[in-house]
């Protein structure tokens, strides 16, 4: 008997399981209807309705679980318009979806960066919109998943601002910046899709054109609220932090303020914008954040929806609306009448095998219709239930208003007071002192304009409290819209037996929904009794003031009122919902004329869609050829070029320029690069001659390339021997013959795919060979080995130097035992001298080794110093000379000066090593500073040793000179015992000692300059090409003061320098 009494409730299980997966399998083919719609490549806007379901079933599903399941089968890799789209739809999830939608979508963040990664590598005008979208929707659930507090649709009042922001200062840093970055993202967006828009042929009136504009909606409804959440932390972190800091906060927020107005402005003006949203309006200039008064004057910038408007397809089939719960009919195979047994079992528990009679059958047909018009009622009841949530969001953002304002009223009253107190201070202060008139007379002054912006925000007050009314009177409009909507399509589907059914099932519905608006207005009347309760309470701690009085009186007033005009307006709804159900049938056949209104203006749309695609044709047709016009306009620019270029190889004044090799090969190599650019340009172009950007700029740039090799090349050869003079010119005047002849066939459409520039990079090649072929030879060692030479030449400069110390303070001993008076005088002053130019020199290789060290760092990259140092040999060269020299230099000067001390050397060989120091550290400097930044501050520390060199080395020469006087005794000149003969004798022996010493200095001259044409020839630097300037090692050129001598073995002999011979100097081109 149990199992028997159990039947009943396991077929009521069975049918219950059946329809709760009928009901899920509805669903699932409702949200892929409405995500394949949604989501298409078509360029066209997204219907708010797909995307409207899409969102009721995110709340219905408590996530986003079946969005992202169907959406992640898009090939949203191979259509940009279909992750356009996808993007605009997962940012209205975001916004407007269940509050699990976040959790669900940042499971899916990587796929989301993975897209925006492949479509921002792509030319492609939608791919760069989708870059920037995929990143503006990373930013914005990096933002709500670290503060949750605010919701993805940034409705937040400022208590939750403040809440998130806290009170530690370094934490409202931190948010002001993630804000920041917010808004970049948004106005990124926002600029990009402007700015394409208005480089494209498309409008905000096509379809084209509003497929990039829809999703501009949420972005300016983003913008409102970040700029509100930016202005409010500024303010905060400016009464925390000083004003210095935060400057940049400041410059930030002003280039973000003055890009939200243009946006708002130029979306302003759209046709599109007009009917859709109501943007509001930014104020001329952004808040002063220095002055905190400012607050008082910040409105909160509010985005209005007005009701949306979808214009309904006809060829839509599927649009009709559905329920969103439906179940599965009853098979009717099983209703078959069957033979009824007469028996118990059957009396008690009705037919067996699922037989039913025709009231069975009629109560599972009512059950069934019962169902279909549940689930369209709760339908109609969620469309209702959407729009009372738009205005409930938009009444709270105005009471927010609204309580800044009392805020800001509250602020005020307390400065009023402050103000009134100052004022009886100085009225006492005035009985006592009459000498502070003028105090009281400014304090009355503020007193008066502060009651003058207390009357300001009262006004201000009454207005937001009129504009509560009319948004309450809104809401009873679209309450009363939607009734009739729900009317209309209840009388167009059912029978007339399901009408009278129905209609008393409506009226009993539109009874609850009635019970509910009056809930909703006795918990508004509730709330506006609290606010009438805390205004007297206002009322109350105001007495004092007789004016503050009359004002909260008028406040009351004002609130009574409103009281009465919603009691008014509650009056006027139910009247109102009693004649809705005469005017259905009206609207009805309102509805049918405008369905064929719709038909007429639907024909006349697509005849002025097909003269407008006639007219894109023609406008393709003559950008074709202004874009051909203005290849052959660069094209003659080009040959003029290369045609002065060649006009100079012949012209007599350019015979005197000069160039080196160095120079010649880099244009030679640029002049390379800019062939392939030219060569990639022309195939761009080929392939879309509609864009001739590319082409335009390569031939720009390879034009004036080419023109600049020549006439390196040309000058070059004026300095090279006959045989490379001869072939650089031939191949300077071939180049110049093969550009012609490119750009002669670019001319024509004709030759213009067959264009090769082959023939101009072999013979550019061959300039490039013969430049390197001319360059100088440098030092004798491997490019591989430069690195390691430097280090060890540096590192034997500075043992070098130390050792010149130890060997002074060794002679400083040995002549303190040796000598005394006036010569150890004179020995300890010289070697101390040259005690302290050793100083100088050690810290000037110090700093020469650290600025090597930055310059190496940055300018490697992510070569190695060993590949840095080869691919600057000249330079390193040079920089190794310079070291060699400053160790010589060193070593010199400590065998003089042992020799000075010893009296076994002269005093000139230590002046003489002194200058000679003093230009080997200048040529250090100078080595070091060709590849120095100019800003560098470890150049300038190198720069202030070598002044400290420079004053040490005139300090020993100096003190040889005074050295030497004192030990020299001059003979005294009397000539007095001599007669006229033997003074005319000595007279002439001292004319003729005079003649023998001045021809001995010039041959000592011309001696020395022999040896530095010699040294010149040695190191692989042509005398004629002393005076070029292109080389980086021209700048290491210092001249020196004396000869090579004989040094010490571990350095064997005088590095070698870049010395200028006395030749006149020629003109250096460049």
């Amino acid at each position: 008997m149990n199992s028997i009494r159990q039947v009943p409730t396991r077929v009521k299980s069975r049918r219950t399981e059946a329809n709760l997966g009928a009901e899920r399998e509805h669903f699932d083919k409702q949200q892929l209807n409405s995500i394949s719609k949604a989501i298409n490549s078509a360029e066209t806007p997204v219907k708010e309705k797909h995307a409207r379901r899409i969102i009721l079933g995110t709340h219905r599903e408590k996530g986003a679980y079946t969005f992202w399941s169907y959406a992640l089968g898009f090939p949203l890799a191979s259509s940009s318009i279909l992750s356009w789209k996808f993007c605009h739809v997962l940012h209205k999830v975001l916004r407007d979806g269940h509050r699990n939608v976040l959790q669900d979508c940042m499971r899916h963040h990587s796929s989301l960066v993975e897209i925006g990664t492949l479509w921002s590598n792509l030319h492609d005008k939608y791919g760069q919109l989708v870059a920037l979208y995929t990143k503006l929707l990373c930013t914005k659930m990096e933002f709500h998943a670290k503060h949750s507090e605010i919701p993805p649709n940034l409705e937040a009042t400022d208590e939750v601002l403040e809440r998130t922001a806290g009170t530690d200062v370094n934490n409202v840093f931190q948010l002001t910046v993630e804000v920041f970055d917010y808004l970049d993202a948004e106005l990124r967006l926002a600029e990009t899709v402007i700015r394409q828009l208005n480089t494209s042929i498309a409008v905000s009136t096509l379809t084209s054109g509003q497929c990039r504009l829809a999703p501009l909606i949420q972005v300016t409804q983003d913008c409102s609220h970040l700029y509100h959440f930016t202005v409010k932390l500024l303010f905060k972190l400016h009464a925390c932090l000083p004003a210095d800091t935060l400057q940049g906060h400041r410059d930030r927020f002003h280039d973000q303020f003055h890009s939200l107005k243009t946006f708002f402005n130029k979306a302003r003006d759209m046709q599109y914008f007009k009917r859709l949203i109501q943007i509001p309006k930014l104020p001329d200039s952004p808040p002063n954040f220095l002055h905190a008064a400012s607050l008082a004057k910040h409105v909160k910038p509010v985005v209005v929806i007005p009701d949306e408007y979808e214009a309904e397809q006809p060829d839509d089939e599927d649009d009709d609306p559905e329920p969103l719960i439906e179940v599965s009919d009853v098979s009717t195979s099983s209703l078959q009448p069957q033979p009824q047994q007469l028996d118990i079992f059957d009396q008690t528990f009705g037919p067996p095998n699922g037989g039913f009679d025709d009231r069975d059958l009629q109560i599972e047909s009512l059950k069934r219709d019962l169902e279909m018009l549940r689930a369209e009622l709760e339908r109609v009841k969620a469309e209702a239930q959407r729009y009372i949530t738009q205005l409930k969001s938009q009444i709270n953002s105005l009471e927010a208003e609204l309580e800044e304002q009392r805020a800001q009223k509250q602020h005020a009253f307390v400065e009023n007071e402050q103000l009134r107190m100052e004022l009886e201070a100085t009225r006492r202060r005035n009985a006592e002192h009459e000498t502070s008139q003028v105090v009281f007379v400014e304090a009355e002054k503020k007193a008066q304009a502060t009651e003058q912006r207390y009357n300001k925000l009262k006004e201000k007050h009454t207005e937001l409290v009129a504009s509560h009314a009319e948004l309450l009177r809104k809401s009873a409009d679209t309450v009363r819209m939607l009734s009739a909507t729900q009317q209309t399509q209840e009388e167009v589907e059912r029978t007339k037996y399901q009408l009278s059914f129905e209609v008393d099932r409506i009226k009993q519905e539109a009874d609850m929904k009635l019970e509910e608006q009056k809930f909703e207005m006795e918990k508004l009347k509730r709330e506006l009794e609290e606010k009438l309760a805390e205004m007297m309470r206002l009322k109350g701690t105001l007495q004092s003031s007789e004016m503050t009085s009359e004002q909260m009186n008028s406040s009351v007033t004002a609130l009574q009122a409103e009281k009465e005009r919603l009691m008014r307006s509650v009056s006027e709804k139910e009247a109102e919902l009693s004649s809705l159900r005469q005017t259905a049938q009206v609207q009805q056949s309102s509805l049918q004329q405008e369905r064929e209104r719709s038909g007429r203006e639907l024909v006349d749309l697509q005849g002025k869609l097909q003269e407008k695609s006639s007219q894109e044709e023609q406008l393709k047709q003559r950008l074709l050829e202004e874009q051909f016009v203005l290849l052959q306009g660069t094209i003659t620019e080009a040959e003029n070029i290369i045609q002065d270029a060649v006009a100079k190889l012949d012209d007599p004044l350019h015979i005197r320029c000069t160039s080196s090799p160095d120079y010649l090969v880099s244009r030679a190599e640029a002049t390379l690069g800019s062939v392939d650019k030219v060569k990639k340009g022309h195939a761009d172009y080929l392939s879309n001659m509609g864009d001739a950007g590319g082409l335009l700029r390569a031939l720009t740039q390879f034009s004036h390339l080419t023109a600049d090799t020549i006439i390196n090349g040309s000058a070059t050869a004026h300095m090279a021997p006959t045989d490379h003079a001869d072939r650089l010119t031939e191949n300077c005047r071939g180049c110049a013959t093969q550009s012609l002849q490119f750009f002669k066939d670019l001319k024509s459409k004709t030759t213009l795919p067959g264009a090769d520039t082959a023939s101009i990079r072999i013979i550019v090649q061959k300039i490039l060979n013969l430049g390197q072929e001319l360059r100088p030879k440098g030092m004798d060692v491997r490019q591989d080995e430069l690195g390691d030479l430097v280090d060890k030449e540096m590192a034997a400069t500075s043992a070098a130097i130390e050792e010149a110390v130890r060997r002074i303070d060794e002679m400083m001993n040995q002549a303190r035992k040796d000598t005394s008076g006036i010569k150890l005088e004179v020995n300890e002053r010289i070697l101390n001298s040259c005690t302290d130019l050793m100083k100088a020199i050690r810290l000037l290789v110090i700093a020469s080794t650290d600025l090597q060290k930055e310059i190496v760092e940055s300018g490697r990259g992510a070569a190695t110093i060993k590949e840095f140092y080869a691919r600057n040999s000249r330079w390193t060269e040079g920089l190794i000379s310079a070291a060699k020299a400053v160790g010589w230099g060193a070593t010199e000067m400590v065998e003089s000066a042992d020799k000075v001390v010893l009296h076994t050397g002269k005093y000139e060989e230590l002046i003489v090593c002194s200058h000679e120091i003093a230009a080997s550290t200048a040529q250090l400097v100078a080595a070091s500073k060709v590849k120095a930044g100019r800003n560098s501050q470890r150049l300038s520390a190198l720069q202030h040793a070598s002044r400290h060199v420079n004053e040490m080395a005139a300090n020993v020469v100096g003190s040889t000179r005074t050295g030497q006087e004192h030990l020299e005794e001059k003979e005294t000149m009397d000539f007095s015992g001599l007669s006229v003969i033997k003074l005319r004798k000595e007279e002439m022996e001292s004319q003729v000692k005079v003649l023998e010493l001045e021809s001995q200095l010039e041959n000592e001259r011309l001696r020395l300059g022999e040896l530095r044409k010699k040294h010149y020839e040695v190191v692989g630097v042509p005398s004629e090409q002393v005076s070029d300037g292109n080389s980086q090692t021209s700048s290491l050129a210092y001249p020196a003061t004396m000869s090579p001598k004989p040094s010490k073995p571990t350095l064997s002999k005088k590095p070698a320098l870049a010395q200028k011979p006395n030749v006149p100097p020629k003109a250096t081109f460049k």
